[in-house]
């Protein structure tokens, strides 16, 4: 009996919830935040607004999972009338103190574990061209998607949002590693903090600008934990780059790469590897990661 009675016990503490174990998948383009309350961040009290920063940004968007983005669900809460979930995913380790949420109508529950996002990693030719049409486009802190995400028009905003308005509500932007992840389909890691590994280092300690341009090839990326630069051609570094208070606060641009690289080692400097303790304020690598 006694021996019945510590089975019994031993399968009660055990055993999880039916529902404990749920994934999701992206059906569309998904906003993943950093809080859970979708209603203030799109439409506002107005139907109209979002809520944005003084330099016109959303701090609250993490990225935009592409449609195929695997999640685990973790938990569920109501915003209005609206069921957010918050999850986490294997494409976006999730900072230290950060939570991730997305709106449930734009996700697939599933019971079981779905099969990973399928990643094609484009041509080279593909990725250069990628990045070169997305010249002019709008910084957006969070954006990797130069269109933006039109469900947010229809399910925050409803009809009659203006045609000037449509972009900036939709999240139409990148942000600079936004602007790699765009090119690539999703292939590169989304932030800067797992792009300072990304691939092999090139080493450029001890160099000068002219010598480390010299050693540059396509798709190189000069990088910090904070931003990335991308190498478009052996004259040329493109990038998105937030200018807080100028017109537009900035955006896709490209400029000399010579040029570029001295204006960054004027508070920079060159190594060969990003060091283990975390950020650095006055350093940047190279990492060579196509093929």
């Amino acid at each position: 009996m006694r021996i019945l009675l510590l089975v019994i016990l031993c399968a009660c503490c055990c055993s999880e919830p039916a529902d404990a174990a749920r994934y999701g998948i992206a059906r569309t383009p998904t906003p993943v935040l950093n809080t859970a309350a979708f209603h203030s961040i799109f439409g506002g009290a107005d139907g109209k607004t979002l809520k944005t920063d003084r330099c016109g940004q959303l701090r609250e968007l993490e990225f935009i999972a592409l449609p195929g983005t695997v999640f685990s669900i973790l938990g569920e809460s109501r915003d209005g009338a609206t069921s957010v979930l918050r999850v986490a995913t294997d494409e976006y380790p999730t900072p230290p103190g950060t939570r991730l949420y997305v709106d449930s109508r734009v996700i697939e529950l599933r019971e079981e574990r779905p099969l990973p996002r399928v990643r094609r990693l484009p041509s080279a030719d593909e990725i250069i061209a990628r990045l070169r049409g997305a010249i002019g486009s709008p910084y957006v802190w969070g954006g990797n998607l130069q269109g933006g995400v039109a469900e947010l028009l229809e399910l925050f905003y409803g009809a009659g949002v203006p045609a000037a308005s449509q972009g900036r509500l939709s999240l139409a932007g990148l942000d600079c590693s936004g602007l790699l992840y765009q090119a690539t389909a999703g292939w590169t890691p989304r932030n800067t903090s797992q792009l300072i590994a990304f691939g092999r280092g090139v080493p450029i300690a001890g160099k000068t600008a002219d010598e480390i341009a010299g050693l540059l090839e396509p798709l190189d990326l000069i990088v910090w934990n904070g931003h990335v630069l991308i190498v478009l051609d052996r004259q040329t570094i493109i990038e998105s780059r937030l200018e807080c208070g100028k017109p537009g606060n900035g955006g896709v641009l490209t400029t000399p790469l010579r040029r570029r690289l001295a204006e960054i080692m004027r508070t920079r400097r060159p190594l060969d590897s990003w060091p283990v303790a975390g950020k650095q304020r006055d350093a940047f690598v190279v990492r060579r990661w196509f093929r």
